[in-house]
């Protein structure tokens, strides 16, 4: 075989693993997209993807909305105290606490107890998350209705992590948790995309099923007291 059929030979071979590499590509991001607003909007309604909640004013012309909700057999009133105390250092985040403490978020599991300390939360106080001065800038509390917050390092109107809850009949709780964002279209929106969205997915869909797990074990005694199911 002669030298100029050997490269073109070769180049064929790295056009066409090009070609595969390129088609591979497209297929997983078509299949991503694909699936992509069942990630985002897990366990919420079409009508609850679409209504307003409170935190919304904060970001009026968003780019970026993810709604994701769960159904809790139990009132609001046993299931705020777990969000109340969110935070590193406090109740943690109910989510994979392993990853949570590699990455620094946490420094510990999360609570599997209500901590009477960490029951009060007010508007401009901080839950603590990652290092020093990185947290949760808390923008607003309705007790056992609604908390709204913002990333303390990201500029106003950036992005909102809101969690509301919802009474139901039957003594049932529906609690929907919703991100919020004005994001320029950048290579960090693209990074979000591809990235930031999987992982997050993942891991408030642990801390949804965690915080119903834990709200559904415990119940309230006649003095108040907060104790597991037998």
């Amino acid at each position: 075989m002669s030298p100029t059929s050997t490269r073109r030979d070769a180049g064929r071979r790295v056009s066409s693993s090009l070609l595969a590499r390129a088609l591979l590509l497209v297929t997983l991001l078509a299949g991503y997209l694909a699936v992509r607003p069942w990630l985002n909007n897990w366990g919420a309604s079409a009508a609850e993807t679409r209504r307003s909640l409170p935190g919304d004013d904060l970001v009026p012309d968003p780019n970026y909305q993810t709604t994701r909700a769960i159904t809790i057999d139990a009132p609001p009133e046993r299931v705020w105290p777990w969000l109340v105390q969110l935070g590193k250092g406090r109740g943690g985040l109910y989510s994979y606490d392993w990853l949570d403490v590699v990455f620094g978020i946490l420094d510990g599991p999360s609570a599997d107890e209500i901590e009477p300390a960490y029951q009060r939360l007010g508007v401009e106080e901080t839950i603590p998350l990652g290092g020093d001065g990185e947290g949760l800038l808390v923008k607003a509390v309705q007790t056992e209705r609604a908390l709204v917050t913002v990333p303390e390092r990201l500029p106003e109107g950036t992005l909102t992590w809101v969690f509301v809850l919802e009474p139901l009949s039957g003594g049932r709780t529906r609690l929907l948790t919703r991100n919020r964002g004005s994001i320029p279209r950048s290579p960090r929106w693209v990074a979000l995309v591809a990235v930031i969205e999987p992982a997050a997915f993942l891991m408030t869909r642990k801390m949804l099923l965690g915080i119903k797990r834990r709200a559904e074990r415990h119940r309230v005694d006649a003095d108040g007291s907060e104790e597991p199911h037998p």
